[in-house]
């Protein structure tokens, strides 16, 4: 059965309008489908870059599914009067992936992060064997570093296809991690679903602490995550200009512009 939805758009970027449990019934849908499903979490900077960048807009566009993770978008569909179910976060959802996974002893393949998670580890793997052990049945088949160059990409490629990962986490930052997915989908044999994670490679390694929840709930994960690391203040930026250009848009259809 295939799941009903309906999205709503921003700047001709479309946007899922799920909850997390309709974000994973229609990932149940995917993993079960022959070739490879493209998931994308934008957020506000995400949006702000896709508005610049016609090719990751086209990307998302292209996406099986498209998940709102960041507050942002959710005020921003309030405004507009599309208001958006729920905040559904990247990393809730992917942990959640995983867990599905677990159940029928399914495998996912970590890629990115750093070389070293201080102990002569890559976070990858770290991050793999944490979650080998958070959800019992779950195959972290491979997993390898996000330092690589494009000439290796081929090599790295073919180590997914041999470990037979059903379930690719790419974590390259935004939107190098959309890109490589996109560019290597159809060389992808054994993946059914792949998705850009951002940092949670990092968090579920232990090597970068997640907001507490108060953060959580009241939507100010980046707050904490600037507080954390001052030198993605220029980043954060996309917020408030984001509003602005929401705030902006909408005053032109508004007088017919």
């Amino acid at each position: 059965m295939t799941i009903e939805r309906e999205k709503i758009h921003i700047w001709d970027i479309p946007i899922d309008r799920v909850d997390r449990t309709q974000a994973m019934a229609i990932f149940d849908e995917l993993i079960a489908k022959p070739g490879v499903s493209m998931i994308v979490t934008p957020n506000s900077e995400i949006i702000m870059n896709a508005s610049k960048d016609e090719d990751l807009a086209d990307l998302i566009r292209e996406a099986e599914l498209v998940i709102p993770d960041g507050i942002g978008l959710v005020y921003a569909s309030k405004f507009l009067g599309k208001p958006l179910h729920e905040r559904v976060t990247g990393i809730d959802f992917a942990d959640a992936a995983l867990a599905r996974l677990a159940k029928e002893g399914r495998s996912a393949y970590f890629l990115g992060s750093k070389p070293d998670a201080g102990n002569g580890v890559s976070v990858a793997k770290l991050a793999g064997e944490k979650k080998m052990a958070e959800h019992p049945g779950l195959v972290v088949s491979g997993a390898r570093d996000g330092y690589f160059k494009p000439e290796d990409e081929a090599a790295i490629v073919a180590d997914i296809n041999a470990s037979g990962a059903e379930l690719l986490l790419v974590a390259l930052g935004s939107p190098k991690q959309e890109k490589f997915i996109r560019k290597h989908r159809d060389e992808l044999v054994n993946v059914k679903a792949a998705i850009g994670v951002g940092g949670s490679l990092d968090v579920w390694a232990g090597t970068l602490k997640r907001a507490p929840e108060f953060y959580q709930k009241h939507g100010l994960e980046w707050l904490y995550r600037l507080i954390q690391e001052p030198s993605r203040y220029k980043r954060m930026a996309a917020i408030p200009l984001f509003m602005l250009k929401v705030v902006v848009t909408k005053g032109r259809k508004k007088n017919g512009n």
